[in-house]
């Protein structure tokens, strides 16, 4: 596939991943699709999942802080929330920037 300078969209994906494995358009669209829910789930129940060779996907508390409101300049309190954050794996930095 060409590369255009743009990420590819999921139906690029989808038939990129049909052509070279063989499997038809519809039953690798529904294996992105369960992978997706499947990543979702253990994260919210097990903090953390791992794409393997790809990223870790994991949710950290982050504590409440002092902020500015960039309009205004005035002070606000940012509440204390969970958030998701991705590391990504050696294996991917290595294949994508090289050693």
């Amino acid at each position: 596939m060409p590369s255009t300078g743009k990420p590819l969209t999921k139906v690029e994906i989808i038939n990129a991943l049909a052509k070279t494995t063989g499997f038809t358009k519809k039953d690798v669209g529904l294996v992105l699709d369960e992978f997706a829910k499947l990543a979702y789930s253990e994260a919210k129940k097990n903090k953390k999942f791992t794409l393997p060779g790809i990223a870790i996907m994991k949710i950290v508390h982050r504590k409440a802080k002092v902020g500015r409101n960039p309009a205004t300049g005035q002070q606000i309190t940012i509440p204390a929330r969970n958030v998701i954050k991705i590391n990504v794996a050696k294996p991917c930095k290595d294949a994508v920037l090289g050693k």
